[in-house]
């Protein structure tokens, strides 16, 4: 398993959920997510095996070694099954802050969304928190599931901004919404 120089603890866990370093190994699956969810994703084409494979072996393989990391990324695990990844993107080390970057095997959507989201929630708010020491945590979410930001002030994130018209999207604009958790520390 890589480990990330800025953590000190590199696996947390609720129950029968953990959040590790992300695995190489799960790269495809990532890839296949990705490609099924685009729709809700900041990516502008269907990623291939090439593409994935570049982005593990040039991107994320230096973020394990880096004292202060634009990212921090995790394999979502059920057991030792992968069911999502994600982690913190766009770190703003100086101000404390950074967004919080999620994506659930797409079968397990209809399954258990909010209680996987939720789960993960937890997970991540302890790295960013506990061990990171960041003061806030954010999300950027193109307003296509509304189910979305219940789930998220469920857990108690609050609504932060309305950005209109923000995304070109499917031959038309539509809105970003954003949601945020202070620290409670």
């Amino acid at each position: 398993m890589n480990l990330y120089k800025v953590l000190n603890k590199q696996v947390y866990s609720e129950g029968n959920y953990s959040i590790v370093p992300i695995r190489f190994e799960d790269r495809h699956d990532i890839m296949k997510w990705r490609n099924e969810q685009m729709y809700h994703l900041r990516q502008d084409k269907l990623l291939t095996v090439e593409d994935q494979e570049n982005y593990f072996n040039n991107i994320v393989s230096k973020l394990f070694d880096q004292d202060r990391p634009s990212q921090i990324l995790f394999s979502y695990l059920k057991g030792k099954q992968c069911i999502g990844y994600g982690g913190l993107v766009h770190i703003n080390w100086i101000d404390k802050n950074a967004e919080i970057s999620f994506i659930m095997n797409t079968e397990l959507e209809q399954e258990d969304f909010e209680g996987i989201w939720s789960v993960y929630l937890k997970l991540i708010e302890r790295a960013s928190f506990e061990e990171l020491g960041l003061h806030k945590l954010t999300t950027y979410a193109f307003d296509l599931r509304p189910h979305l930001y219940t789930m998220l002030e469920k857990n108690g994130y609050l609504f932060d901004a309305r950005l209109k018209e923000h995304c070109f999207y499917n031959n038309g604009f539509i809105d970003v919404v954003m949601h945020y958790k202070l620290s409670s520390l």
